[in-house]
């Protein structure tokens, strides 16, 4: 039964950390505004995200790209956008030194992603086109580095290369599993230059001045990237990249999480196969313990089938009880991991399905008539003289 209550409450824990988690993704993506809409490089298939977003590089995006978009004349209801091009790097101030998110960026990014200055100034666009050694710290890697002292006006390395720190951003923490707090911003073509040595772009992100004009702008964007990219396909399946609105990558975020969560469930569901090999050798048992018993009833004239529907009652009783125990100690878990999360800060719902409580109950009794079948069967085939001789 121990196999049986294991294997259900994984599954039921697994289903509800699983709809939580899916839950704090969504929340967060929602966080970050519904007038925007992303760019990446690379195609991707309707319900498949694009290769860039699986890790690998793709370089058909470039700096030129996004500065297209800003052609008012064109795009009338582009606000503002901002590129990335990201890294990882060492930072080091006197005898300090600390390994951070490196975020190359345009200057769109206050305004795109809504970020504030603390101390100093972020970079100028004359600054993001010249080659500037400018950086603007986050909170968390200027506190890491600098402690209580003055950043602004300091000089730092970054890889070994020298950077002067001309502003602090405002506290932030962590937007769509972005920490924005612990990177440090580098004008964008300064970061493709002197420290990753690529010319190509990871993300566009483009604010809108209304959701309503998301469409009409993905048409537009697509035409423009498609012009300088020297692609004619206009069907789709030529194109080198992607863009999305924020409800597709939602509908996105939650293909990827289900498929997931299924998987991880069906993992967890290898456990009851165990459970389900002990539930037949616990009823092997107890045919062999209850033989006499057995001999008795047929000789009183119960038939085979009396004596197989008894045993794999019994089988289905057992792992039914299973199951009930397993689904009370995976909900209390799961309660008790939604109620965590949710006291350090995180948008988790708590959600115990009812399509999964009714799939942990029928796979339980299913467990228990495909695993008790075969003492069933041993048990009515017992010749009733030879049980009741049976020592």
């Amino acid at each position: 039964m121990l196999g049986i209550i294991i294997g259900v409450g994984a599954v039921i824990v697994i289903m509800s950390v699983g709809a939580g988690a899916q839950s704090l993704i969504l929340s967060q993506i929602k966080s970050l505004g519904s007038n925007l809409i992303g760019v990446l490089p690379g195609k991707s298939d309707k319900n498949q995200p694009p290769a860039s977003v699986l890790g690998i590089t793709i370089t058909t995006l470039t700096y030129d790209d996004a500065r297209a978009m800003l052609d008012k004349s064109r795009f009338p209801h582009i606000i503002s956008n901002v590129a990335y091009t990201k890294g990882y790097g060492t930072l080091s101030w006197n005898a300090n030194t600390y390994e951070t998110n490196l975020s190359g960026s345009t200057v769109g990014y206050l305004q795109t992603e809504n970020g504030e200055v603390a101390e100093g100034r972020f970079f100028t666009e004359d600054e993001e086109r010249n080659l500037s050694r400018y950086v603007v710290l986050g909170s968390t890697v200027k506190n890491e580095l600098f402690a209580e002292s003055n950043a602004v006006g300091q000089r730092i390395k970054i890889n070994k290369k020298s950077f002067e720190v001309i502003g602090v951003m405002k506290e932030r923490g962590t937007v769509a599993f972005q920490n924005y707090d612990d990177q440090v911003f580098i004008p964008i073509l300064t970061m493709q230059k002197l420290v990753a040595g690529v010319d190509n772009l990871g993300l566009i992100r483009v604010k809108l001045d209304d959701q309503n004009n998301i469409d009409s702008t993905i048409e537009d964007v697509t035409q423009l990237l498609r012009e300088r990219h020297g692609i004619n396909d206009s069907s789709g399946d030529s194109d080198d990249f992607t863009v999305l609105n924020a409800a597709e990558a939602l509908d996105l975020l939650k293909t990827i999480t289900n498929a997931l969560r299924y998987f991880l469930a069906a993992i967890a569901a290898l456990s009851l196969v165990v459970g389900g090999i002990g539930i037949m050798n616990i009823m092997l048992v107890a045919v062999s313990e209850r033989t006499r018993e057995i001999g008795l009833r047929k000789a009183v004239g119960a038939t085979n089938s009396n004596i197989q529907i008894q045993f794999l009652l019994e089988a289905v009783i057992i792992t039914f009880l299973g199951g009930i125990i397993g689904i009370i100690g995976g909900s209390v878990l799961s309660f008790l991991i939604a109620t965590i999360a949710q006291a350090l800060g995180y948008a988790w719902e708590f959600s115990i399905s009812l399509s999964s409580v009714l799939l942990a109950v029928f796979v339980s009794i299913s467990i228990g008539i495909i695993f008790g079948l075969f003492p069933a069967i041993k048990a009515s085939r017992l010749n009733p003289i030879e049980a009741l001789r049976y020592e």
